[in-house]
């Protein structure tokens, strides 16, 4: 059974072949849920521009849609959200058919950036959702092939 000790010392490919080879997620485990996440993969320079703890939440709303969002920890400043969705049958950089994806272009995030990332997220360990691993990559116009950045994450349940 990997920790998150374990998965954080892993270098990209390792990452890579983690998140495909990742576990489905049952999306009722999410509703509800809170998870410490860790940035992973980042140049230095840029987790000093954005952070490496941050906190995802996820909440079924009254339409009972999955929906989440971030929170960043130093400020306790809300952003980046983000509707569940399964991956299957999107066109994804990564092959993770099994995985549910953070499409933060169904979120409310207004003009951003964010519009365009999609995190494949799948559980690390079968049957359990404690652990989770996600990848981003970035949806463009005109039918172009999405693409994979550098980014990995933990999250880690909050007890």
């Amino acid at each position: 059974m990997l920790t998150a000790a374990d998965v954080h010392q892993l270098n990209a490919a390792d990452l890579r072949a983690l998140l495909a080879a990742g576990h489905p997620i049952d999306p009722a485990t999410l509703d509800g849920a809170e998870y410490d996440g860790t940035s992973l993969n980042l140049p230095t320079w840029v987790e000093r521009l954005t952070w490496k703890k941050f906190r995802k939440v996820f909440r079924r709303d009254a339409a009972g849609t999955l929906r989440g969002w971030n929170v960043r920890l130093r400020d306790m400043h809300v952003f980046g959200h983000f509707e569940v969705v399964p991956a299957r049958g999107r066109r994804t950089p990564f092959p993770v058919e099994q995985a549910l994806l953070l499409d933060y272009g169904r979120g409310a995030n207004g003009v951003s950036p964010l519009h365009f990332v999609r995190d494949p997220l799948v559980a690390v360990n079968a049957g359990s959702s404690q652990l989770l691993l996600g990848g981003s990559y970035v949806e463009v116009f005109g039918g172009a092939p999405p693409i994979a950045t550098p980014s990995y994450f933990t999250l880690d349940l909050r007890s």
